[in-house]
């Protein structure tokens, strides 16, 4: 299992790559007002792909199912079934985002000084949506039957791309944040239509014929089922984040830029969590397929106690060198977005543990069919993080430090309702004597 989520682990940190560089460069080279634009961009952009690849994700719990239980014929039409209704998806949020370009940036409070630079991001940025839903899909796919490696070789290249076009565009060519923007969006098109391209030619198994793209009964709503419920878990959870950036840009500039700072290393430190998570659902997806219990008990324990020596490691490298991460993307002579930057750092990075058992939850529920349970607890964790926000920095004694504190209490929330409902899980099948999970 840790096998294979290392290339994942490092695929996604590759792909986290993409929006540093455009923060680390335009922070260093172009400015505060560069940086704390470049930042807002990255939390709604976040979003958005989260809605995309939790489609991706919920449809690979399916294929994973169908590849542990050997059902060739009914993967294949999973695949046609669920890419259809993604593609059509992701057009009509393509689309949207176009259309709509103004009123979200005024939901997000987006101040004046930094509007133009924003919005002029933002459309560049938006071009490259259907890419990153092409590089989701297949990489969903090749990761739900075992191949965790091809991902990480198409975003290798690309965000090695990604580097060289940022250094030519905003650095030599000084196209500033628009030039950032371009980068990305040429990075994701080379690794979406690469990773498609690559599995139509080396997977022919998975071609569909004519005759075979009507789906069988009750698979679409099964499809459907999966790729919406972790869908809403994962938009919730951005737009949870969301709302809070929000409320971070009434702060001003400074806090902005701090924060776009701080949730590059944060997002960098716990992404690793996340995908370890992801793996952890496909094994069991693909042992709950083929009714591996044995096996199911064994990765449930491993995987909790990978997560607990990961996150005291990450933790303790993310608190000591909170001042010299920041300075990566943040000059040394701006100490009031260092000082908060830091002071975010300290708190949620001594908390990772609790992030990281909420992460192995979500992937554990909907492995085990119960993607609802995974929804339920991001609202807990949502829910807890962005009312304490609202309520904690309306108090002139706590101001922004109630919205840092208030994430580790929402993923602690969770993570108690989450291990409730295992033990009451356990306890069920035990009475009916089936016993997967222990």
């Amino acid at each position: 299992m840790l096998r294979f989520a290392v290339p994942m682990i490092v695929g996604d940190l590759l792909q986290q790559l993409y929006n540093i560089v455009d923060t680390l460069i335009v922070g260093q080279f172009v400015g505060k007002n560069a940086l704390a634009a470049v930042g807002s961009s990255y939390t709604l952009m976040t979003f958005l792909t989260s809605i995309m690849m939790g489609m991706c994700m919920g449809s690979g719990t399916v294929f994973s199912i169908n590849f542990g239980k050997n059902n060739a014929e009914r993967l294949k039409k999973s695949i046609y079934t669920s890419f259809l209704l993604i593609l059509a998806c992701t057009a009509v949020l393509n689309l949207a985002v176009f259309l709509l370009i103004d009123p979200i940036m005024h939901f997000l409070r987006i101040p004046l000084e930094v509007y133009t630079l924003t919005r002029s991001y933002l459309w560049i940025i938006f071009w490259g949506i259907g890419a990153t839903f092409f590089y989701n899909f297949y990489a969903s796919l090749l990761r739900s039957i075992g191949n965790s490696v091809t991902p990480l070789v198409f975003l290798g290249i690309s965000a090695t791309l990604n580097i060289g076009l940022d250094l030519l565009l905003v650095l030599t060519f000084q196209w500033g944040v628009a030039g950032a923007a371009i980068a990305t969006v040429i990075s994701q098109i080379v690794s979406g239509v690469g990773i498609m391209i690559y599995t139509l030619i080396f997977y022919p198994e998975f071609h569909i014929h004519k005759n075979e793209k009507f789906s069988e009964p009750g698979l679409l709503k099964e499809i459907t089922h999966f790729s919406f419920m972790t869908c809403i878990q994962q938009s919730i959870m951005n737009f949870g984040i969301l709302m809070v950036q929000g409320l971070i840009n009434s702060f001003g500039v400074i806090v902005m830029a701090a924060f776009a700072a701080a949730v590059k290393i944060d997002s960098f430190a716990y992404m690793p969590l996340q995908d370890f998570g992801n793996a952890f659902s496909i094994f069991i997806a693909q042992n709950y397929g083929a009714k591996q219990s044995k096996r199911i008990k064994q990765g449930i324990r491993s995987a909790f106690i990978i997560t607990v020596l990961f996150s005291i490691s990450v933790s303790a490298i993310v608190c000591i060198f909170a001042k010299p991460l920041l300075l990566i993307f943040v000059q040394p002579q701006e100490t009031n977005i260092l000082s908060i930057g830091m002071q975010y750092l300290w708190i949620e990075g001594a908390c990772y543990f609790g992030i990281g058992f909420l992460f192995l939850f979500y992937g554990l529920y909907r492995a085990l069919r119960k993607p609802g349970m995974s929804v339920i607890l991001t609202i807990i964790s949502l829910g807890t993080r962005v009312t304490l926000a609202y309520l904690l920095s309306a108090i002139p004694q706590i101001g922004i430090i109630g919205i840092w504190v208030s994430v580790p209490i929402g993923w602690f929330l969770a993570d108690l309702v989450g291990t409730f409902y295992y033990h009451k899980l356990k306890s069920r099948q035990q009475k009916e004597q089936n016993v997967l999970i222990s």
